[in-house]
């Protein structure tokens, strides 16, 4: 049953207004933004609680956007990446408008089809600091950086590194068409870069998760 204190009680769970759909702690949600035409918050529900009057207010950790965090956004973030922070706060519940499923990095890139109200998070900020955690993750390709599931990369048959097209002179459009891909420190003048007939069919060439 709820736990009473000061006027206020913990309940286990809040309905969206003008909606069926049900929120409980441990859920992502979507919260109304302090601007107009300005994307969604995107918050972890931490807990549910009444007041006497039940005005239903919630205790969130919030997720940051790339842009809002310490550095802005960068080539290798996602347009649906978030930063999970250490920053609390209590709202009204009024301001929930949907809900959300926040990822693992790993999930998120085996998803066959990306919905509007997928996102992923691989790191956590303390925006205070501006400190990110792990404040070190795999790199690939000849730039170096992070993997971006948005963007096209391609392997090399020979060394199973991952490359950018356009970090190995090459365009999307024809780096899809590969049938073989090797890299400038493992090809011959015998390695042969063809084209298959239908670039879709199991090749070499492709984002580790395809967006519909």
């Amino acid at each position: 049953m709820a736990k009473t204190r000061h006027g206020k009680s913990d309940v286990n769970s809040y309905t969206i207004r003008g909606t069926n759909k049900v929120v409980r702690a441990g859920d992502c949600v979507l919260m109304r933004p302090s601007e107009m035409n300005s994307a969604p918050y995107v918050a972890l529900v931490e807990k549910i609680e009444a007041d006497n009057c039940n005005h239903m207010r919630v205790r969130v950790r919030w997720y940051y956007r790339p842009e809002e965090a310490v550095g802005g956004r960068r080539q290798f973030h996602g347009t649906k990446e978030l930063f999970l922070s250490d920053h609390y706060d209590t709202q009204s519940a009024n301001t929930i408008e949907g809900k959300c499923i926040v990822h693992s990095f790993k999930n998120y890139t085996k998803l066959e089809y990306v919905g509007p109200d997928d996102y992923y998070s691989r790191f956590e900020y303390k925006p205070v600091s501006g400190a990110f955690f792990p404040d070190r993750v795999a790199v690939y390709c000849k730039c170096e950086m992070p993997y971006n599931p948005d963007d096209l990369m391609i392997q090399c048959d020979q060394c199973k590194d991952w490359y950018h097209p356009t970090c190995v002179d090459l365009t999307v459009e024809l780096a899809m068409q590969l049938d073989h891909f090797i890299c400038s420190e493992h090809e011959s003048d015998e390695d042969v870069k063809k084209p298959r007939e239908n670039p879709f069919t199991d090749g070499k060439a492709g984002p580790k998760r395809r967006k519909k």
